[in-house]
């Protein structure tokens, strides 16, 4: 049965992230504010490639990070031959080793290596009909090893289910641009990984709400605002968080 589950849950990821008409268009539309042509892309938690494949597609070079074992041999199925998408089967975290990560068969897009985010999941009413029914130990590398080893990137997509801080915990020096994604009932979350990057250096924040692949506010924001504008919004829907160091300009 889950042997089922498991084809089921990859079967629904890869109609969802690759079957809707636009999507690839309007998230090619959003990363050029970001990136140009030969850049370095890390995307952290790459599940089944949607966000790798936009950034392929806007001629970056990709080094794309996947924990799940089945959700990384589609990606390296997907990408093969691709010269400029690596894909490495691998958590990200404060520090490199093993982790569990506790995984969701029929929604593997939900699959977490953060216990704290687990647990308050569990708790949510909105995943009430949520089942997270594996676990297995995987592969953990830093932010900071991933630079050593493949070079500075241009902009970072980090979508690992609660684990953002601590990927950003793994990181000593700043970035010029990166995505984390935020949960309306998880804001402690997002001034977390606030708190990390204010260390590293003079950032500005941007969102973007749901699949709308589309920044939300008029202006860029400090910190303190973009808590500010996330607590009251009152979408409900999760989203990402954009992130750039004040002195980089947005690409149009």
């Amino acid at each position: 049965m889950s042997s089922v589950r498991r084809a089921a849950g990859l079967a629904r990821s890869l109609l969802v992230y690759h079957a809707i008409p636009g999507r690839q268009r309007r998230l090619r539309r959003l990363y050029r504010r970001f990136v140009a042509p030969g850049d370095l892309v890390f995307d952290l938690g790459a599940h089944v490639g949607n966000r790798t494949r936009a950034f392929r597609a806007l001629d970056c070079r990709v080094v794309a990070l996947e924990p799940q074992p089945d959700c990384a041999r589609v990606l390296r199925a997907i990408f093969r031959g691709a010269r400029n998408v690596t894909v490495v089967e691998s958590a990200v975290g404060k520090t490199a080793g093993r982790v569990q990560l506790t995984i969701n068969e029929r929604h593997p897009t939900l699959s977490t290596a953060a216990d704290a985010w687990l647990e308050e999941r569990r708790r949510d009413p909105r995943f009430a009909n949520i089942r997270w029914n594996r676990a297995v130990t995987v592969a953990s590398t830093t932010l900071d090893d991933l630079i050593d080893r493949f070079g500075q990137p241009a902009f970072v997509k980090i979508d690992v289910e609660g684990g953002e801080p601590a990927v950003l915990a793994g990181l000593g020096t700043p970035l010029a641009g990166l995505s984390f994604e935020y949960l309306p009932g998880a804001l402690s979350s997002v001034r977390a990984c606030v708190e990390r990057l204010a260390a590293l250096g003079r950032y500005v924040y941007n969102w973007s709400p749901g699949e709308s692949f589309e920044l939300a506010g008029p202006a860029w924001l400090t910190g303190e605002q973009l808590e500010s504008a996330l607590s009251t919004a009152g979408t409900g829907r999760s989203g990402d968080v954009y992130a750039r160091l004040e002195t980089e300009p947005e690409r149009r």
